[in-house]
């Protein structure tokens, strides 16, 4: 009953219909986190990746507001309204929905914006609907799938929402400067068992149509260790305002990723904007080492500072118990964003499955999301 309310991209590309995919700089409706519960991989330490959540829930909410996805059972609307408190927990919007994970930035939607209209009201939005398969197969993603058209059903939306179920694309696989280009890796985008046998120029074209771009940049290094995503762009390579590029980089010649790091920087140092003018680079420090015990001995988990989260007047940015590291990251964030509040955010529970703050949150651009009731 939900399918006859998307649209099938084939009927829908218009490269002339003023769409593009913003950056996540630009004004914000609201930011989704899709809650941990008992029946995930957080089990073993549930308590502490919620407290995580909150303190994520309470940041976002002073800025905007917040889209819960919730499991269907059990309290956690009221709890988390009692942990907001009363002076944010008018921001909270929750929908039950059964759910296999967290990760909300690839289960969501990608939201294309018309600028056609004068304000938020008369914005026009496309919410585009990706097909999530566990990172390639690699887990059970079935529930996740979902999630998107019962949001649309429970009318958290405000715009079409299109059905690109035939194309597997996560949100953490790419980035947008908000003026038409994209960053992607091959290192992803070409990984089995997503969308074989397309070949990488099938899979630009695509990129491009669908998501009203003018390029793709496609990155070739930087698959940090411990990453079940094949090497998302958001865990190495993220854009800011002013044609600016944030990094990771690695200065220890012993690390593992030492190499494939430096060979990042020697692309991005080769890139230019559309005008042909150089990036301006700000280079994030590389964390030392967090291992993580499992029945094999020790795994590396992928620690990054590229992670962060932007919000209407913040950005969160993931911290590792690492006081001059961690310092550092955030300064160089603040360089990138000056008229934003830079808060820090421990991820050291979140990295032990893979993730980081990016990696829970999905941004809804100005205009993409109705405010109903507590919004």
């Amino acid at each position: 009953m939900i399918i006859d309310q998307h649209i099938r991209h084939m009927d829908c590309i218009n490269r002339n219909d003023r769409f593009r995919l913003p950056a996540e700089w630009e004004p914000q409706s609201g930011i989704q986190l899709t809650w941990p519960h008992a029946g995930t991989d957080w089990l073993p330490y549930l308590p502490e990746i919620t407290a995580t959540l909150i303190e994520m829930a309470r940041a976002i909410a002073l800025y905007e507001p917040v889209v819960a996805v919730i499991p269907p059972e059990g309290d956690i609307e009221s709890q988390l309204r009692s942990a907001l408190g009363p002076d944010l927990q008018e921001r909270l919007r929750c929908y039950p929905c059964a759910t296999d994970d967290t990760w909300a930035r690839d289960h969501g939607p990608l939201t294309l914006v018309s600028d056609a209209g004068a304000d938020s009201a008369q914005r026009t939005c496309r919410l585009l609907d990706f097909r999530f398969n566990g990172w390639g197969g690699k887990f059970p993603a079935d529930k996740d799938n979902l999630i998107s058209r019962q949001l649309h059903a429970a009318g958290a939306f405000r715009g079409i929402l299109e059905d690109h179920g035939d194309f597997v694309l996560e949100g953490g696989a790419i980035e947008s400067d908000g003026a038409g280009t994209v960053f992607t890796t091959s290192t992803c985008l070409l990984a089995p068992h997503r969308n074989q046998p397309m070949t990488q120029a099938e899979i630009e074209r695509r990129l491009l149509e669908t998501l009203h771009a003018r390029r793709i940049v496609w990155l070739d290094h930087g698959q940090l260790i411990g990453d079940d995503t094949d090497g998302h762009i958001d865990t190495i390579v993220r854009p800011a305002p002013d044609d600016t590029l944030l990094y990771v980089g690695c200065d220890d010649r012993n690390d593992p990723q030492y190499a494939d790091l430096m060979a990042l920087e020697q692309q991005l140092q080769s890139l230019r904007t559309l005008d042909g003018r150089p990036y301006r680079l700000l280079r994030l420090p590389m964390p030392d080492a967090i291992c993580d015990r499992t029945p094999d001995g020790e795994e590396r988990l992928p620690a990054t500072y590229a992670n962060f989260v932007i919000l209407n007047g913040a950005v969160l940015c993931p911290t590792y118990a690492q006081p001059e590291k961690d310092a550092v990251a955030a300064g160089l964030i603040q360089q990138a964003f000056p008229g934003r509040l830079v808060i820090g955010i421990d991820a050291r529970t979140v990295i032990r499955q893979h993730g980081s703050l990016h990696c829970l949150t999905m941004q809804y651009p100005e205009g993409a999301l109705t405010l109903g009731r507590n919004a």
